[in-house]
C-alpha cells in the first residue's frame, strides 16, 4: 500500500440531522458516489469490508480528547486473497484458531473455511454525496443495511481541530461519534437511539433522555439538580467559582451518564444565569473543557418557544388563545398565541434567586416584607399589564411543579400526577403563607417540596401569584414538561412527547 497519512474521523448516524440537512443542502457537491459493499462485523469493533472485489481493513487506533477517533488503513487485497493476507483479515476479525490450509482464497472461500460462524455478514448500499466543510472532506450518505435504510454524515482530515470546527459549523456538535461497525450493528439489531438534552438554568440543571422508538418518543430518565448557578449573581454580575464547580461536576456527572445509558447525542443549553453574568462565555468554556459538553446558550424569546413547544406537544389544549410562562431562578419566559401558532413570546428577568438574595425570603418574613416582595415583582412584570385575558394560562417550572407536588402531598414526585393539574389561586395563596411563616428548615419537612428548593419556593410563588393577577386568571394548567422537552423534539425531531420525569 502507498504510505497512509493518518486522518481523524468523525461520523454519526440517524434518520436525520434537523438544521445540519439545510447546511448541506446549501452546499456546492464535489462528488457524488454509489457501491455496494460487504461488512464484515466481529467483536473486534474493526472496519472489515469488501468494496470493488477488494478486501479492506482499517484498525482503530485510538480517540482523542474531542471524540475523534483515529483509524489505520493496513489491508486492500484482491482476490483470490494469499494465505498471508487471509491470516491478516482473520487476525483483524478476531477470528479464533483460524486454519489456513489454502495457497489463496476466493471471498467464498475464506468465508466458507476460515471465518465461518464468527462473523456477521452485512449487505451494504451506500450512495455518497461529498462536499468540503471548513477545508474538510465532508459526506452525508444514503444507506441501506441488509434492506433497512439509515443516513450518516461524516468528516475527515489530518487536522483534528479543523474536524471538531467543521462538525460544530454544520450544528452537530451535540452528536456523538459513531464508526461504521457499531453504527451498522445497532441499526441492524433495531435498538432505539436515545439521546439526551442538559439545561442550564440559574438554579438548577436539568437532564432529559429519551429513546426513539417506533411510536415516538419516550423517557429513560429525567432528573434535575441544583447547583446555584446564579448565586451571588445579583451583587457580583459575575457566576462564582463555587457556582462554576458545582456546574461542572453535575454536568459531568450527566455526561457521564448519558453515555452509559447509549445516548448518541447529547444538546445543551443555557438559561438566564449564562446570559446575564459577565463571565458568562467563560464557563461555558470551562464547562466544555473539562465535561466535554458544549452548552448553547439560548436567547430569551428562544426559552420561552421551545417551552411552548413542548406544552403544545404534551397538553391538548384546544384552538383558543393560550398563554405560557416558565419561571426559574434567573428569569420569566412568556409566549402567547392561539391553535398551535406563537403570536409573541419574549423573556424577563424574573427569577426566584434574584428576589430571594433582594427580600431574603429564604427565611420567614414579615406581611410588609413579603408585600414589598410582591410590588417589587409587579413592577418588573408591567409588560403584561393590560394584556387581553387568554382563554388558556400553562404555567412550568421549579416553582409550579414543586407547589403542585406539595397540593397532592407527594412524597415521590409523579409527573403523571402533576401534569395537567389545576393550581388555584386559593392553593397559591395558602402556600405563600405557610412558606411566609416558616423557615428553611421547616420548609424542607414539607411533603411534596424539594428540601434543596426550600430556600426559593416563596420568591417562586409569589411570581406566579403575580402572573396569575397580570393575566386575570383564577388557576393555571401546570406543565410538567420545559425547555428540555423542546430541546429534545427541536434537536433530535418531532415525536411523541416523552413522559415527565423529575421536578422542575
Amino acid at each position: 500500500m502507498d504510505k497512509i497519512i493518518p486522518r481523524w474521523e468523525w461520523r454519526t448516524f440517524g434518520p436525520s440531522f434537523g438544521p445540519a440537512e439545510a447546511h448541506f443542502a446549501a452546499l456546492e457537491p464535489t462528488g457524488v458516489q454509489e457501491s455496494d459493499e460487504l461488512y464484515l462485523l466481529s467483536s473486534a469493533g474493526d472496519n472489515v469490508k469488501v468494496r470493488d472485489d477488494l478486501m479492506d481493513i482499517k484498525v482503530f487506533v485510538e480517540t482523542d480528547a474531542a471524540g475523534l477517533e483515529q483509524w489505520r488503513p493496513v489491508l486492500k487485497a484482491s482476490f483470490p486473497m494469499s494465505a498471508s493476507d487471509a491470516r491478516r483479515v482473520a487476525e483483524a476479525l478476531r477470528v479464533p484458531d483460524a486454519e489456513l490450509a489454502r495457497d489463496a482464497y476466493t471471498l467464498d472461500q475464506f468465508l466458507d473455511e476460515v471465518a465461518g460462524d464468527a462473523l456477521r455478514r452485512v449487505q451494504v448500499h451506500k450512495r455518497r454525496v461529498r462536499y468540503r466543510v471548513g477545508g474538510c472532506t465532508s459526506e452525508v450518505t444514503d444507506v441501506v443495511a441488509d434492506g433497512r435504510p439509515t443516513r450518516t454524515i461524516a468528516i475527515e482530515s489530518e487536522d483534528a481541530a479543523a474536524v471538531v470546527a467543521a462538525v460544530r459549523s454544520v450544528g452537530l456538535s451535540a452528536s456523538a461519534n459513531t464508526g461504521y461497525p457499531k453504527g451498522l450493528a445497532a441499526l441492524l439489531d433495531g435498538a432505539p437511539q436515545r439521546f439526551a438534552v442538559i439545561d442550564a438554568g440559574t438554579n438548577s440543571v436539568k437532564f432529559h433522555v429519551a429513546e426513539r422508538g417506533p411510536d415516538g418518543w419516550h423517557t429513560v430518565l429525567d432528573r434535575a439538580e441544583l447547583t446555584r448557578l446564579g448565586e451571588g449573581l445579583e451583587e457580583a454580575g459575575e457566576i462564582s467559582p463555587a457556582a462554576t464547580e458545582r456546574a461542572i461536576a453535575a454536568i459531568g456527572g450527566m455526561a457521564e451518564e448519558a453515555r452509559s445509558l447509549g445516548a448518541v447525542a447529547i444538546a445543551a443549553v443555557g438559561t438566564a444565569g449564562l446570559r446575564i453574568a459577565t463571565n458568562g462565555q467563560q464557563v461555558v468554556d470551562e464547562i466544555a473543557a473539562r465535561t466535554g459538553v458544549r452548552i448553547e446558550i439560548i436567547p430569551g424569546d428562544e426559552e420561552s418557544r421551545l417551552a411552548f413547544l413542548a406544552v403544545g406537544a404534551a397538553l391538548d389544549l384546544g384552538d383558543g388563545t393560550l398563554a405560557v410562562f416558565d419561571t426559574g431562578g434567573g428569569s420569566s419566559q412568556f409566549t402567547f398565541g392561539h391553535g398551535g401558532v406563537v403570536d409573541e413570546r419574549f423573556s424577563v428577568d424574573v427569577g426566584a434567586v434574584r428576589y430571594t438574595e433582594r427580600f431574603a425570603l429564604d427565611h420567614a418574613v414579615s406581611t410588609a416584607v413579603l408585600a414589598e416582595a410582591l410590588d417589587a415583582i409587579a413592577a418588573d412584570l408591567a409588560r403584561l399589564d393590560g394584556r387581553r385575558r387568554p382563554d388558556v394560562l400553562v404555567g412550568m417550572g421549579g416553582a409550579v411543579t414543586n407547589m403542585t407536588a406539595v397540593m397532592h402531598e407527594l412524597a415521590t414526585y409523579d409527573p403523571d400526577v402533576v401534569q395537567g393539574s389545576v393550581l388555584t389561586r386559593a392553593e397559591l395563596d395558602r402556600q405563600i403563607e405557610r412558606y411566609r411563616t416558616t423557615d428553611m428548615e421547616e420548609r424542607r419537612r414539607i411533603v411534596g417540596l424539594q428540601p434543596k428548593r426550600a430556600d426559593v419556593i416563596l420568591a417562586g410563588a409569589c411570581i406566579v401569584r403575580t402572573i396569575l393577577d397580570r393575566l386575570g386568571h383564577d388557576a393555571l394548567t401546570v406543565s410538567d414538561r420545559g425547555l428540555r422537552h423542546g430541546v429534545l423534539v427541536e434537536t433530535f425531531g418531532a415525536g411523541r412527547e416523552p413522559a415527565g420525569g423529575a421536578p422542575r
